[in-house]
């Protein structure tokens, strides 16, 4: 499983290094650019996420970082989990790359708001625990 995995991340990286070749061109709706511009978004995610990590990290004292910090290590061990499982049936075609990346972005983009919730509540208030909370129907 860990073989797969790993070889899954190499192809990943080999396409988002050619990717990188060429930017996105959303007027452009071949597989290829859809694939590119898919990266590009989560690369701009990514380093969202980074940064709210980064700006809560840095306010938390040594006991509350060793938590967040096991929590992100656990996220992203979970998302990349969770993309892989969710794009497994079309692996090897042409749209898998875009799909993996789309995977990887929704899932940081909620990661985003969740850090960004912790970053916004006050001590002693219940309800930041779950900050989506009023979100369920």
């Amino acid at each position: 499983m860990r073989r797969i995995f790993l070889s899954a991340c190499l192809v990943l990286l080999a396409g988002a290094s050619a990717a990188r070749a060429q930017e996105c061109d959303r007027g452009d709706d071949s597989q290829q650019m859809m694939n590119i511009c898919a990266a590009e978004d989560y690369q701009a995610a990514d380093a969202k996420l980074n940064q709210a990590y980064q700006d809560l990290i840095g306010s938390d004292d040594a006991d509350d970082k060793k938590l967040l910090q096991a929590a992100q290590r656990a996220w992203i061990s979970f998302r990349d989990a969770e993309c892989a499982h969710a794009t497994a049936a079309r692996s090897g075609g042409s749209i898998h790359a875009m799909e993996v990346s789309q995977c990887l972005t929704r899932l940081t983009d909620d990661r985003i708001k969740q850090l960004a919730a912790a970053a916004n509540c006050q001590e002693g208030d219940a309800s930041c625990a779950s900050p989506d909370e009023g979100d369920v129907q």
